[in-house]
């Protein structure tokens, strides 16, 4: 029983179609450039053309040279799998969409200027992130927002179900993982209910997350029950380019005025209640006021993009449904990072972080998949005398990815950064804290899917109390955590070393 039940999964029947696409691709392939020396001379130039291309291209130079080598180890066939394979961008239909969509509603977000002249008068480095956020990338800062940082997905959820119950008008939701169980359970059946007292309840979900976790359809299940719902970029058993853009975001925003976003999805592991990899450490973040105008402009432009519904937003503002003044509580400014254009948002705002920090930096990341620039930034802020910290997971869901990982630990400990990995089993938290006055809580992993191919989000803080609780989960999650000082004991014999060399060249194409 169990073995039919795999045979006739989603997974494993959509993986088997595309193994076999994926094989006789390559046997044509192979019997066309056996076939006529023409042909193979042809490929052949074909391939020296596209690594020209390569080479000039703008692009992270890592994923130029996964590349370029398979290209040059298979000149017959490397030219023509890069053009079938090799762009990592959207297809030009979601392109067209989703841009339409904004360029619609760009409006919508306007950076108030005396906000940007008070952070400007406190620290100019700060103003240069934020600024880069607010007139590069289309994310304001705001004042008037309270947060509220919670160090445990079981915290989190609490709230959550407190806020849904409170919900009035509409509710708001899209995540990249849902899975049946306790946490979804309880968060469904507070949906159906909202939904058939009229509120307007929306929900987006990554079909590919959730592919070995929902029933396939599972967005026409919803539809019945009164839900408003979409599966982001379905997917589909052939070798498509757009299956690599994945929709990782988590966001809920509620009535306008309440927001949440961070690690957590809506299962079970990520509340405890179903142990996978040990505890399951995971961290979000609560929003109330003007800020979680950026969360909700996030969801309505991905919503209408393919679901057109709302001409206009400006019936979704905070102040709308708000019944009360939010106190000032520094300076708040979710934002969101997309494949669509050659804005590596998420790696920018960390490396900001890292380069401008004056006397520590904490960083919890699950995967720690890096380029060159993001090493030399960590390398040279730690010898320029910064306490940099990072900390991965001490028992991985993934092994290939962890050795990945750990692959890059010896060059950090070398040039002084101190990595830990957490005892009591999986970090799945993206945070960064540095010098009790910055910090940003998100969906955004230091690895190339995140910083490169999916869509994603954050929240950057200025001065908001709740920096110091991030801060302190930082030092008690370091307390619990081994410190790892000899990289030796990963490694058991050449054969592991080459593995992870390997590992190290096509990492951008994991």
């Amino acid at each position: 029983m169990k073995y039919l039940k795999l045979i006739f999964n989603r997974v494993f029947v959509f993986g088997l179609m595309i193994l076999v696409q994926v094989i006789y691709m390559l046997l044509m392939l192979n019997k066309f450039s056996h076939y006529s020396h023409v042909w193979s001379v042809i490929c052949m130039i074909l391939s020296i053309l596209v690594v020209l291309f390569i080479v000039n291209k703008e692009d992270n130079p890592a994923y130029k040279i996964a590349w370029i080598i398979p290209i040059l180890l298979f000149p017959v066939f490397g030219g023509l799998l890069y053009l079938f394979l090799g762009n990592k961008k959207p297809t030009r239909k979601m392109r067209g969409k989703i841009e339409k969509e904004h360029e619609k509603h760009k409006y919508l977000r306007v950076q108030d200027e005396s906000i940007m002249k008070d952070i400007e008068e406190q620290d100019l480095r700060v103003a240069g992130q934020v600024r880069y956020l607010s007139k590069h990338v289309g994310f304001p800062i705001y004042k008037n927002t309270d947060a509220v940082y919670y160090k445990s997905g079981e915290e989190n959820f609490k709230d959550i179900v407190r806020e849904l119950k409170a919900a009035k008008h509409y509710i708001f939701m899209e995540y990249f993982i849902i899975d049946e169980g306790d946490m979804w359970n309880t968060i469904l059946d507070i949906l159906e209910q909202k939904a058939q007292e009229g509120l307007d309840v929306r929900l987006i979900y990554d079909d590919m997350g959730c592919v070995s976790n929902l029933p396939y359809k599972y967005d026409r299940i919803l539809e019945a029950r009164g839900i408003k719902c979409m599966a982001f970029n379905p997917f589909i058993p052939f070798v498509s380019l757009a299956m690599n853009n994945r929709d990782h975001r988590k966001i809920m925003v509620i009535d306008g005025h309440t927001g949440f976003t961070g690690g957590i999805n809506l299962a079970d592991e990520y509340i405890n209640t179903k142990e996978r990899f040990g505890y399951w450490k995971d961290t979000g973040i609560m929003l109330k006021g003007e800020g979680v105008w950026n969360l909700t402009t996030m969801f309505l432009y991905m919503w209408n993009s393919f679901r057109p519904t709302d001409d206009d937003y400006e019936k979704f503002r905070p102040h709308v449904h708000l019944n009360r003044l939010v106190k000032h509580d520094g300076y708040i400014q979710p934002y969101g990072d997309s494949p669509l254009d050659e804005e590596v948002v998420g790696e920018n705002v960390y490396l900001n972080l890292i380069n401008n920090a004056k006397k520590y930096i904490y960083i919890f990341t699950p995967y720690l998949i890096i380029d060159n620039e993001m090493m030399t930034a960590l390398c040279l802020a730690s010898k320029r005398g910064i306490d940099v910290k990072i900390v991965t997971p001490g028992i991985p869901d993934k092994k290939t990815v962890f050795k990945l990982t750990r692959s890059y630990y010896h060059q950090l400990i070398e040039n002084g950064v101190e990595i830990y990995e957490y005892t009591p089993g999986f970090l799945h938290a993206k945070v960064v804290v540095c010098d009790d006055e910055v910090a940003t809580v998100g969906t955004i992993n230091f690895d190339y899917r995140s910083l490169y191919l999916h869509f994603e989000c954050g929240v950057f803080l200025y001065k908001s109390k709740c920096i110091q609780d991030i801060k302190q989960d930082a030092l008690d999650t370091i307390a619990k955590s081994q410190k790892i000082e000899n990289t030796n004991v990963f490694t058991s014999g050449k054969i592991d070393i080459l593995f992870r060399a390997v590992l190290r060249v096509f990492a951008p194409l994991l």
